[in-house]
């Protein structure tokens, strides 16, 4: 099986202090791996990096993509080439019109990729049937970007945006921040929709009840910036009813 993503040995400060301490990770096409840590293990600051979020210095080790340098592309790059970050606190946007931000997104990925633009008609015919699959109702494209969504809303709009953009790899970052069970229920429906052999995952979480829902092939439980130990879904049942304590020991 291809390897999609390759994190090696990677090292990130910020603001010189060292997050990730040769943080190493593979994941295949088709798979799901979910990353479990406490607060402060460094999980978001791993998603973040991959993405190419700024504020971030790479001091060493590398992440490869389809083979590729990802670290040497610019944000907008690496989502060309089909990374998604699905944030764990979606921004709004006032003023922007989510089927306006959709299309110009869509479109520019499209061009990067020497693809053409979708017209008008196309477009608003495949985000009608791509929104009416998740449930999403028209009005809520009319809003302003995540203006005055609720947390429900906001997930679903991103997970719209993957069924949209159709990336290689989805970063799922805390997705089950803030939601009630039938929102994370909903949404987690819409996340599974788009499993596919071509697709991979990685879904980071503090909480085993997630992974009720989106089922991971591995689980890799991350302490003080490095994956401390790797195993299937049972993993993450182990974590629920022990604790982080024990591989917070094994990485000091």
């Amino acid at each position: 099986m291809a390897a999609l993503l390759e994190v090696k040995d990677l090292q990130v400060s910020v603001a010189d202090r060292e997050i990730l301490h040769g943080l190493t990770l593979t994941v295949n096409q088709g798979e799901v791996h979910a990353i479990m840590g406490p607060n402060g293990s460094g999980k978001s600051t791993l998603s973040h990096v991959i993405a190419g979020k700024p504020g971030y210095e790479v001091t060493g080790g590398q992440i490869l993509f389809k083979g590729e340098d990802l670290l040497e592309m610019e944000p907008n790059e690496r989502a060309a080439k089909g990374v998604f970050l699905a944030f764990q606190y979606p921004v709004e946007i006032p003023g922007v019109a989510t089927m306006n931000f959709l299309r110009t997104a869509l479109n520019a990925q499209r061009k990067a990729r020497g693809e053409d633009e979708l017209s008008t008609p196309d477009f608003l015919k495949r985000v009608r049937e791509v929104s009416a699959s998740l449930g999403i109702p028209q009005e809520m494209l009319k809003r302003g970007v995540n203006v005055g969504f609720s947390g429900g809303e906001k997930k679903r709009n991103e997970v719209l945006q993957m069924a949209l953009f159709q990336p290689s790899l989805c970063i799922l970052d805390e997705m089950d921040s803030g939601l009630d069970i039938d929102a994370l229920r909903i949404a987690s429906e819409g996340v599974n929709a788009l499993r596919s052999p071509e697709r991979a995952m990685v879904v980071i979480t503090h909480y085993q009840r997630l992974l009720d829902y989106i089922v991971p092939d591995y689980v890799h439980v991350m302490s003080k910036g490095k994956v401390v130990k790797s195993g299937g879904k049972e993993l993450a049942l182990e974590l629920e009813a022990n604790g982080y304590a024990q591989y917070q020991e094994a990485a000091a």
